[in-house]
């Protein structure tokens, strides 16, 4: 008898950004002239004064293990971080440092979620979240907004999918991959309902806190809902504000019983996360933030560009985001004059014909979207867009 896969990892599917990235990066090995707009990573060097700090870690020998949970230096910096940015106050028995805020996601869920938990997911949402509450045997119970509820559930959604089996509800404001944030009044909203449910932990993925430039400023969930402070999670990391994605460190403040419970699992898993990264990091969070500042600044420039020419182009209709470096297009209309059956057609279409790789909707439980990453030069991103344009116009005006 042939060995069998578990029943677990067959209810998942691979992340279709990263196979799309892959995809792209195996074109352009073979020779072809692709624009790479799938991946969600700052074409910004990590700052100087960080990867210089990584070097004399390094040379110093901080290269040994560290606690499971992260060292004190860096603990400390993170909760000074919840403190100056969030006005959260934190104990170092109530942080955890993973390798990139996707592991501490996956901590959570497999700390928190037994089989037959339901997790409450709003869409469109981050594709990894629904498989990681499957690795968990959780359920993932998806609620959807779409572009008339400017991508952001209502109190009421969030009121009609809670059931005796609701365990868990994880949200991500600015949101990957719409770009929309949540306002105070709307975290409260949510918060209300929540707290109705007592059995529910909630998981506030805020990796894209400092690209932001709505009018109103960023709120963290548990800064808008201090009520429910014993049973939140904060997740954060330094992977795109700072442009260290290679460098792999996410973090979370939560409660102790939580954080211990996602620490014991990371123990039997990772471990620590690299020493070297923890260092470099510490310096990132606590060092001079103006370089925040400055990748945040092109980021707007490309996000109103890019927003402005998806709209240009028939078929397409983009709304504008609160932050993060991502555009999500709704290409209905394009579809339909192209007669493609779906998203994931539409995207084949685009590599095919136009050498862009953009990544369907559907992977973020969005059919007939697709997201555009704009975390790459403004030429580049004029040229993927005219490239769309030409490939997708011709056949919109003769429809």
């Amino acid at each position: 008898m042939p060995v069998s896969l578990s029943k677990r990892v067959q209810k998942v599917k691979p992340s279709p950004t990263l196979a799309m990235t892959t995809r792209a990066a195996k074109l352009k090995a073979e020779g072809k002239d692709i624009i790479g707009l799938a991946a969600g990573e700052p074409d910004f060097d990590t700052p100087a004064h960080i990867s210089d700090a990584g070097v004399e870690a390094i040379r110093k020998g901080v290269t040994r293990y560290t606690a499971v949970d992260g060292t004190a230096e860096l603990k400390d910096a993170i909760i000074a971080k919840f403190k100056r940015d969030n006005d959260l106050t934190y104990e170092r028995s109530q942080i955890l440092v993973s390798s990139g805020a996707k592991q501490t996601c996956f901590n959570a869920c497999a700390a928190l979620l037994d089989p037959g938990d339901e997790c409450i997911i709003p869409a469109p949402y981050w594709v990894s979240y629904p498989d990681m509450a499957l690795l968990a045997d959780g359920v993932p119970v998806s609620v959807y907004a779409g572009p008339s509820q400017g991508y952001k559930i209502t109190a009421a959604q969030l009121a009609a999918a809670i059931t005796p089996r609701s365990k868990m509800f994880i949200i991500n404001s600015p949101s990957n991959p719409t770009g929309a944030a949540y306002t105070k009044a709307e975290l409260q909203a949510l918060g209300e309902v929540l707290a109705k449910h007592p059995q529910i932990a909630i998981a506030s993925d805020e990796m894209y806190e400092h690209i932001y430039w709505a009018s109103e400023p960023f709120t963290s969930f548990a800064q808008a809902n201090p009520h429910l402070y014993d049973r939140t999670l904060t997740i954060n990391g330094v992977s795109k504000a700072y442009a260290m994605t290679g460098w792999r460190i996410g973090y979370c403040g939560g409660p102790k019983e939580i954080v211990a419970a996602m620490s014991t699992v990371q123990g039997q898993s990772t471990s620590n996360a690299s020493s070297i990264s923890q260092r470099a990091s510490t310096v990132a969070l606590n060092g001079d933030q103006a370089c925040v500042g400055e990748m945040n600044k092109a980021f707007k420039a490309r996000h109103d560009f890019v927003v402005a020419r998806l709209n240009a182009i028939p078929g397409f209709s983009c709304l504008p985001g609160a932050g993060t470096f991502y555009a999500f297009a709704h290409v209905e209309g394009a579809m339909r004059a192209l007669g493609v059956k779906d998203d994931s057609e539409f995207a084949e279409f685009l590599l095919s014909n136009a050498g862009v790789a953009v990544v369907p909707g559907s992977g973020f439980g969005a059919p007939n979207h697709v997201r555009i990453s704009f975390a790459c030069s403004m030429e580049m991103l004029k040229d993927a867009l005219s490239r769309i344009e030409l490939a997708v116009s011709p056949v919109a005006k003769r429809a």
